[in-house]
């Protein structure tokens, strides 16, 4: 394994890549908050972004799941999005999409014939699979980011699992004939030692978040009249943890509940998740503490943030998780679960707490802690605030990405640069 950290930043390159980025399932235009739009979609807009920044050119390459999406569509200078015809042009769950892959990588091997990218870059593991179809026939350099493993998954949710069966021998096959593997955290490198993808084909790159958008300053949610708020943001579905959240509230009770995330507003109460979460605090006796905002975009969610006084991120199992950045960057205390990239972001004690996950007792005593000495809050978040800051800036991820980038095409002398 060799770990990029954010030191090796430097400004916007002298040489220019085209950079093919391949995210099957997450388009860098999804409204976040549904059950298949969340981290990915941050992750490969922003890294697209931070890219074009260093002088780069890079197209997103997403499934096309509406009648009137453009076939491309511009994010930003520099960043274009391609829309695949692959599949039914409606959206699909990501379970789904496994049988229309070969057709969405014919498509980048007839578009990339004529004029190929430098590098690909998949995300996903159905992306990989698209993307290898490819490059295995125009002789391109894959790099490949899994976002989350089909192994960790398994494990954790049994017969609930959704996935495909093939999924984790396409994910063993994927890490052992891409050109490297970028992990998001150091969990997931030894994850892949133990499906038999050895460690020197990986490199860690952490995922990042925006300092500039998530700041301790600025507009302020308004709280409810109990003296301490808890916020827990993201996805809302059951291994995010949600229900230990509400769990713990009885034992937290000058404490409301803040919970972002899911369908819009209007449509919160068909959403079988939040009813379901909505029973536990009936059940649980803080149904008035808890309060659903459903998904909330934009300035929104800092502001949001900004009114909790403790951020709750108690998932069972995290592949990275960009919300403990998110809060930390808004200058927030976070309790998290001691799981996946979580346990690389959160600075246990310096800028929050890490617990066992699945415990709602743990979790009420450690944030119970927190709320009783408002100065050592004060100094987790501006400790988090620090941390985003040297390490967690899309600046700083790009930067990372692209010397991974830079060492595939040096051990590839015949592959020519286009400039």
């Amino acid at each position: 394994m060799s770990p990029l950290r954010s030191g090796g930043f430097r400004g916007a390159t002298a040489q220019a890549l085209s950079v093919a980025l391949v995210s099957e399932h997450a388009s860098p235009l999804a409204t976040l908050g549904g059950a298949d739009a969340g981290g990915q979609n941050v992750h490969v807009a922003a890294l697209a972004c931070a890219l074009a920044e260093r002088g780069h050119r890079v197209t997103v390459y997403t499934r096309k799941d509406a009648l009137d999406l453009p076939e491309r569509k511009r994010l930003r200078a520099g960043v274009e999005v391609h829309h695949v015809p692959a599949g039914p042009p409606v959206q699909l769950s990501k379970d789904e999409l496994l049988p229309h892959m070969p057709r969405f990588g014919a498509y980048l091997t007839h578009l990339w014939r004529d004029r190929p990218p430098d590098l690909v870059h998949s995300h996903f593991w159905m992306s990989g699979l698209a993307s290898l179809q490819a490059v295995r026939e125009l002789r391109l350099p894959l790099v490949h980011t899994y976002h989350a493993l089909g192994s960790v998954k398994r494990r954790h949710q049994g017969r609930a699992d959704t996935s495909p069966p093939a999924r984790i021998g396409c994910e063993r096959e994927l890490g052992l004939h891409c050109d490297r593997v970028v992990a998001t955290c150091r969990d997931e490198v030894a994850e892949l030692a133990r499906m038999g993808v050895p460690a020197h084909r990986v490199d860690v790159v952490p995922c990042g978040v925006d300092p500039d958008r998530f700041t301790p300053e600025g507009p302020v949610a308004a709280r409810g009249a109990l003296p301490h708020r808890l916020l827990q943001l993201g996805r809302l579905v059951p291994r995010k943890g949600a229900a230990v959240s509400i769990r713990a509230l009885p034992l937290l009770p000058d404490a409301e509940l803040l919970v972002v995330g899911g369908p819009p507003l209007a449509r919160l109460g068909s959403d079988p998740e939040v009813r379901r979460l909505r029973r536990i605090a009936e059940e649980a006796g803080v149904a008035d503490r808890v309060r659903f905002t459903g998904g909330l975009c934009g300035p929104d969610v800092a502001a949001a943030l900004r009114s909790a006084d403790v951020v709750l991120c108690p998932a069972d199992y995290e592949p990275f998780g960009i919300v403990p950045l998110e809060a930390m960057a808004c200058g927030r205390a976070v309790v998290a679960s001691a799981v996946g990239g979580q346990l690389d972001t959160v600075s246990d004690p310096l800028t929050g707490r890490l617990v066992p996950p699945g415990d709602p007792g743990a979790l009420a005593t450690t944030v119970a802690a927190l709320l009783a000495d408002p100065a050592l809050r004060a100094a987790c978040g501006a400790a988090g605030r620090q941390r985003v800051l040297g390490h967690y800036s899309w600046a700083h991820v790009a930067a990372a990405t692209e010397t991974v980038y830079r060492s595939v095409l040096a051990a590839r002398p015949a592959a020519a640069v286009v400039v």
